[in-house]
């Protein structure tokens, strides 16, 4: 969901003028439910089954709307979150006037982004976070995962009967825990196949040179991400865009990075479609545009999950020193204080 404070960057002049901009949900309840489920769907068997039971399934499939459900909780709750949903790139590829979107120049943490951002004038709540809203998520991901391989392990292994429950309990409950915190990530990696949720131009051209007289309509992001896509979208469709999953063998933020220009790329042939009368359900070029997006959402909320299910092998729990899962799987570490607790 865009937030109801965003601002609209002024590339004409030197000084960046703002506007405030309407809110607008991100795919609305139809497409996120698409992104989640399908992405859901099309795990390979290498992910815990848990992950792929029709439950699981259709449970990440509903957590992938709750962020835009979350609208209206306060002021405080929306402003920190609203801006997670969005980038806004300028034309020139630049996050709100501030450093060059790439791998190269990405900020390494929000923090050092709001630096960034404040030598242009502007901050996070206006440009958006969406790169680290997805890259939290996965090393959340990642270490629930960690917890989850632990878990697993030692309520096989533990010959503690207190223990042993306490495992058995506490897997069950880093199931329920991974299940959640997918589903509600899926729905900012869904975000992120939205090309309207890449660009200043995000809800009509707005105040920017615009010599090929593109629509300045308001209601152009709503009317793509919510109506048409309910009217377009059909899983079975979707689905048959999924590749199988290829391991880019990368770090998750050049692989955030490259999903998000490919998204960015796609703006101005949106408008161009736009202004061509091909944003109407009638029209193949919407449709196969809609299943093309949703696809790409699907994909890459699917290659980020093996990808972190991949890293958790590698994970490690606790807090000086760290317990390692080869560790506990081998039974060279006892878990028990890091999973219970010491206190």
């Amino acid at each position: 969901m865009k937030s109801s404070v965003r601002l609209s960057v002024s590339l004409a002049v030197v000084a960046l003028i703002a506007a405030p901009a309407p809110s607008a949900l991100a795919w609305g309840a139809w497409g996120h439910r698409m992104v989640g489920v399908v992405a859901a769907e099309s795990l390979p068997a290498a992910v815990p089954a848990f992950l792929r039971t029709p439950a699981a399934v259709a449970a990440i499939g509903e957590y992938a709307r709750e962020p835009d459900r979350w609208k209206g909780s306060g002021k405080i709750h929306d402003t920190d979150r609203d801006a997670a949903h969005f980038l806004d790139l300028d034309d020139e590829g630049k996050m709100y006037g501030g450093p060059k979107f790439s791998v190269e120049t990405l900020p390494l943490t929000r923090a050092d982004y709001e630096k960034a951002l404040a030598l242009a004038g502007h901050d996070s709540w206006n440009a958006g976070y969406l790169p680290y809203t997805i890259i939290d998520g996965y090393q959340q991901l990642a270490k629930d995962f960690t917890y989850w391989r632990i878990l697993k392990a030692v309520s096989k292994t533990e010959k503690d009967k207190t223990k042993r429950a306490y495992y058995v309990a506490d897997l069950k409950r880093r199931e329920e825990l991974v299940i959640r915190d997918l589903g509600v990530w899926a729905h900012y990696v869904g975000d992120g196949s939205q090309p309207l949720h890449l660009s200043v131009h995000y809800n009509g051209w707005g105040d920017y040179p615009n010599p090929n007289g593109y629509t300045q309509s308001r209601a152009t992001h709503g009317d793509f991400e919510g109506p048409l896509v309910k009217a377009l979208a059909v899983k079975a469709d979707v689905k048959k865009l999924v590749p199988a999953y290829v391991d880019c063998a990368c770090a998750v933020e050049t692989r955030t990075v490259a999903y998000l220009t490919k998204t960015f790329s796609l703006v101005e042939p949106l408008y161009q479609l736009e202004k061509a009368g091909g944003m109407v359900a009638t029209d193949p070029r919407a449709k196969a545009l809609v299943d093309e997006r949703l696809a790409a959402g699907a994909t890459e909320l699917r290659d980020l999950v093996v990808d972190a299910w991949k890293a958790s092998a590698n994970g490690k729990i606790g807090y000086r020193p760290e317990t390692t899962v080869a560790d506990v799987v081998s039974g060279k570490a006892d878990p028990w204080i890091d999973l219970y607790g010491k206190d």
